[in-house]
């Protein structure tokens, strides 16, 4: 694994500024304690209706999805990234349940991709760590 830089660091720094961004932190908020997931048939109509909850839930989502392009394409050093955040995999988690029906109805094989395999790895990594 290539060794962390400066640039790497001033990356996380700057992306934990955009996480305190006010709508982004109450988003989050939301996303991590409020919102309940389920499968994508129980879920839907209740929270993909162009309201706040569908915001908040793609305002996250997307974020996460963005900064995993970063570690997948070598823009951020993936180990400094494993081994200073964790969000990451507790919104892959909530997300998981039904993210199968959302690719199937939006015919988006690939959405959200990126989130999935960094948290995945993002585990592994984890487990070799103890």
């Amino acid at each position: 694994m290539a060794q962390p830089t400066y640039d790497d660091a001033n990356l996380i720094l700057r992306l934990y500024e955009l996480r305190r961004e006010e709508k982004m932190r109450k988003a989050r908020h939301w996303f991590l304690f409020e919102f309940k997931p389920g499968s994508w048939e129980e879920i839907k109509d209740i929270y993909f209706t162009g309201e706040e909850t569908d915001n908040y839930i793609r305002m996250v989502t997307s974020y996460w999805n963005m900064v995993s392009v970063f570690v997948r394409q070598g823009i951020l050093n993936k180990e400094l990234f494993f081994a200073t955040n964790g969000e990451n995999i507790v919104v892959w988690r909530k997300t998981e349940p039904w993210i199968g029906g959302a690719r199937k109805q939006f015919n988006r094989p690939t959405y959200l991709g990126d989130l999935e395999a960094v948290a995945k790895e993002h585990l592994e990594w984890r487990s070799k760590q103890s």
